[in-house]
């Protein structure tokens, strides 16, 4: 591929800014297209580039005991336009890294205009991109133009494209209660490669069933703008809608207790079964069936605790339902990015299915540095699955075991950074130390993960 040859790059969030910096400061040739402000949006207030919608804090900027800190620091060795702006224009927000969110668009915006290799066309792409574009990056968020979702629906198939979310909580194994939970399958059925013993259980009695219902007819919800609502249907309805609906409805959806044994207790039927189905290759993380919920986060995760066996959860993403656009990615694209079907085209940020500024500006970080290379004629691996942006690319591409959600449709759904997604790592105990377990034990695992990323980064870097 000849290297004077541009790279096209779709949207100017933080995705696809990050993506023309990484893709400019490897001297490729860069047209960065943004719609705005000649097609506006339901949601962005300017026609700045990286212009932070909703929050603007970047979350924990801790690297050593946080995923999204990790993250933080590895964008920043890799020459992050993102962060540095990030930093620059940081405001007093304790632990977290949060931004003056117009003086942090405005600095992305003028570094972009600014930069030799890039040039700025404000139009719309209102399709797949032309045939004689060789290499492109789509970076258009959740926000994706009604055209061009609909030629990537057309291009990708139907069921690669959802426009809302319907979020299911996912918890960290290594939380859950084994003492209480155990391991089947609805009448012990296998299903394709599946052992009978697939989901994990947690009874619960009468009064707890009852307690967690009425908990979730008084708990406070998310309120959102009109743009970001969604119509409800029946095969995807909150927990605290069907608990609205009258009190068995959960015992008839999500929560059946049929075909399920206790095994420490047989002889008494569970009057309800909360189920989590695996939903990672690495066995970290497990999902909460049918527990798509519009509750606030703070009371959803003290509620969630009521649930036997999940007292102590420590939750990867807590659960919601709002519109969102985004691909199935680990059916439609490469561990590279590319699409399957158009090796020239490459996805980056929140449409690739992962959930936050930093995490969408993650990927157009990795999506600019592939690009580059392969103008250049030498391709690159994506970095280390033992790095945060490792990790969250081969979630996003491989990592997540695809099956059917308790709606019946396909179960990927957008995800934030978190330790889950890492490969474990092996602590030992320190000499001396007498029971070691909780919190230290902890603390050591995350910091062993830490410190290997940052190692393993360098490479790549």
């Amino acid at each position: 591929m000849s290297t004077s040859e541009p790279i096209h790059i779709i949207g100017g969030g933080l995705a696809g800014s990050e993506a023309a910096w990484q893709a400019a400061e490897a001297g490729a040739k860069v047209i960065l297209h943004e719609m705005r402000p000649v097609r506006a949006t339901d949601a962005h207030q300017t026609d700045s580039l990286a212009e932070l919608v909703c929050s603007n804090s970047f979350r924990s900027d801790d690297a050593e005991q946080n995923a999204v800190g990790l993250l933080h620091e590895e964008m920043r060795r890799c020459n992050s336009l993102i962060m540095r702006c990030a930093d620059t224009h940081q405001l007093p927000a304790g632990g977290a890294l949060a931004v003056d969110r117009h003086g942090f668009s405005a600095a992305v915006t003028q570094a972009i205009e600014q930069h030799a290799n890039i040039t700025m066309a404000r139009e719309e792409v209102p399709g797949m991109p032309p045939e004689d574009w060789g290499n492109v990056i789509i970076a258009t968020g959740p926000l994706t133009s009604p055209a061009l979702a609909e030629a990537i629906l057309a291009k990708t198939g139907e069921d690669s494209l959802a426009f809302f979310d319907a979020i299911a909580p996912i918890v960290h194994y290594d939380s859950i209660n084994m003492d209480i939970v155990w391991a089947q399958s609805r009448y012990d059925k296998a299903g394709p490669g599946g052992t009978g013993a697939d989901y994990l259980n947690c009874p619960m009695d009468k009064d707890q069933y009852m307690a967690f219902v009425e908990a979730l007819k008084v708990a406070p919800l998310h309120e959102f703008k009109d743009w970001e609502k969604v119509p409800y249907f029946d095969g995807c309805l909150p927990i605290e809608v069907m608990a609205e609906r009258g009190v068995e409805t959960l015992r008839h959806g999500p929560m059946k207790p049929v075909g399920l044994t206790n095994p420490r207790n047989p002889t008494v039927k569970p009057y309800a079964i909360v189920q989590l189905r695996q939903d990672n290759a690495l066995g970290t993380l497990w999902n909460m069936v049918g527990f798509q919920t519009k509750m606030r986060y703070g009371v959803q995760a003290e509620i969630l605790r009521m649930i036997p066996g999940l007292e102590n959860a420590q939750f990867a993403r807590l659960g919601g339902l709002h519109r969102n656009t985004f691909i199935n990615s680990p059916k439609v694209l490469g561990p590279d990015l590319k699409l399957k079907t158009d090796p020239r085209i490459r996805f980056a940020g929140q449409v690739t299915g992962v959930e936050g500024y930093v995490e969408s500006a993650a990927v157009g970080l990795i999506a600019g540095r592939l690009a580059a290379a392969d103008l250049r004629g030498t391709p690159m691996p994506t970095p280390p699955n033992t790095t945060a942006l490792g990790a969250l690319v081969a979630h996003i591409t491989g990592g997540h075991i695809e099956s059917e959600s308790y709606s019946g449709a396909r179960s990927f759904q957008p995800m934030n950074v978190n330790f889950g997604l890492f490969p474990p790592v092996t602590v030992t105990k320190p000499e001396g130390a007498g029971r070691w377990r909780g919190p230290d034990k902890a603390i050591a695992k995350r910091k062993a993960i830490t410190s290997r990323a940052l190692e393993d980064l360098k490479a790549w870097a």
